[in-house]
């Protein structure tokens, strides 16, 4: 079954998901981030740049391109579609909306920044988990260190 955390009151989202990913990939998971193109470009430029001479393996991946040989065991996907990455250990969500095919992770993190958009769309997204039988649970952001995944 899968396991939903809402890591909500995010004062700098894509910040808080690089550091985010660098913990995640410290503790050797795979992770598939979600979320809207444009985002998640912003996000695959961040974590170049985000901490100076620190590199995050990921590699960004657009709906329907297939995954380079070379590039199967890369442990971050930015991606248009999640499922496509192959498999991963956690999905993290920033869209607005649920992430399609969540249901195939072992756990889901949803970022949920401050704004009153992201406050009310993070309210549905967690109502559509209680309607399909999850239990989310909520974590309130600590800008410093974000919760293991």
């Amino acid at each position: 079954m899968t396991t939903v955390d809402f890591h909500s009151g995010v004062a700098d989202k894509l910040g808080y998901t690089c550091r985010l990913l660098r913990k995640a990939w410290r503790a050797g998971s795979r992770v598939v981030v979600a979320g809207e193109p444009a985002q998640l470009a912003r996000l695959d430029v961040l974590l170049w740049t985000f901490e100076p001479g620190e590199f995050i393996p990921h590699a960004r991946l657009r709906a329907g391109q297939p995954i380079a040989p070379l590039l199967a065991r890369t442990p971050i996907w930015l991606a248009d579609r999640p499922a496509e990455a192959g498999p991963c250990d956690v999905l993290v969500n920033l869209g607005p909306a649920l992430a399609p095919g969540y249901e195939v992770f072992g756990r889901v993190i949803e970022i949920v920044a401050e704004s009153d958009a992201e406050v009310s769309s993070g309210r549905q997204r967690w109502r559509q988990y209680l309607a399909a039988g999850l239990k989310p649970s909520n974590l309130k952001a600590v800008q410093a260190t974000p919760a293991a995944p």
